[in-house]
Parts: structure tokens; C-alpha cells; sequence
């Protein structure tokens, strides 16, 4: 008994090392490329919300897949839209920045607000900084309109779970 639970103590750091490596490789995620009518390469993702989030970024920055803002943003918004923290800040990112989207400061608020609202103590911090920071980039209506939204999301999100 003692030399089984030895073993599996010895075993159990090199799972997770396994399992986190599977999940960074976006293993949970199934994907598939195709192309929109317009040429533009997409992935079809299916899988957990954070696997997919984490795709998105391997694609916004090239880790082991063709660079590509546009698979990036479309990968963001499916896993924001699951409720998934980061996936929400990687999406107002990229609004903020116009990649693979169109530059909207608006949705950019909306989704860094949403971020913020779900992340963690530890992240939270962060998001609200990139909030504030696209919030000084919009008027008072601007700012009001992106907190309309963000409510607006997050009202229909609870509605449809109950």
C-alpha cells in the first residue's frame, strides 16, 4: 500500500505537467481551417470556452500556428461569449486595436468591463487598468453606452441560464 501511494505521488506532478501542456497546445479544443467566401482563413473551434480562448491567442501571435487576427478575434469572441475572462480582455484588446476586427472603443470598453467583472482578484486589477485606459480614449457617452452594453450582455447571459 505504501509503495502504491508512493508511486502515485511520484506519478501525479508529471500528470499535471502533462495535462497543463495538453491544455496550453489547445488539445481541448478541436479545430479545423476553412476559408469565408471572401478568402480569409477562419478556424472552426469547438471544445471548452477556455480552450478556445487560449487558441485565439495562438493565433494572434503565431505560437505554433500561422499568425492570423482575424481566426484570433473570431476564436476570442466565441469563448467571450461563453463567459470565458480572458478570451473577454483578448476581444476588447483587439477591438481596441483593430485587429482582425474593426477599431471600436465602444466594444472595447464593453468587453473589458465583462472581463473585469468575472476575472479574478489577482487579474482583476489588470483589466480594470486596460478598461480605464480605452475609457480615456471615448467620451462620457461613449463610456455610458459601453456599460449599457456590458449590462445589457450580461443580463441576457443570466436570463438564458434560468
Amino acid at each position: 500500500m505504501r509503495r502504491a501511494l508512493k508511486t502515485l505521488n511520484d506519478a501525479l506532478p508529471v500528470f499535471v505537467l502533462v495535462l497543463a501542456c495538453a491544455a496550453s497546445a489547445g488539445c481541448f479544443a478541436g479545430e479545423n481551417l476553412q476559408y469565408r467566401n471572401d478568402g480569409q482563413p477562419i478556424v472552426v473551434a469547438h471544445g471548452n470556452a477556455r480552450a478556445v480562448g487560449r487558441l485565439g491567442f495562438r493565433y494572434e501571435n503565431g505560437f505554433g500556428v500561422p499568425q492570423n487576427y482575424v481566426a484570433a478575434a473570431d476564436l476570442y469572441r466565441r469563448a467571450a461569449e461563453q463567459g470565458d475572462a480572458f478570451a473577454q480582455s483578448r476581444l476588447g484588446l483587439s477591438y481596441d486595436k483593430g485587429h482582425g476586427v474593426r477599431q471600436d472603443f465602444i466594444l472595447a470598453y464593453k468587453w473589458l468591463d465583462l472581463a473585469a467583472a468575472r476575472a479574478s482578484r489577482r487579474e482583476r486589477d489588470f483589466y480594470l487598468r486596460l478598461r480605464d485606459a480605452v475609457a480615456s480614449k471615448l467620451s462620457r457617452d461613449g463610456v455610458t453606452e459601453g456599460q449599457r452594453l456590458a449590462l445589457t450582455w450580461d443580463a441576457a447571459r443570466t436570463a438564458e441560464r434560468y
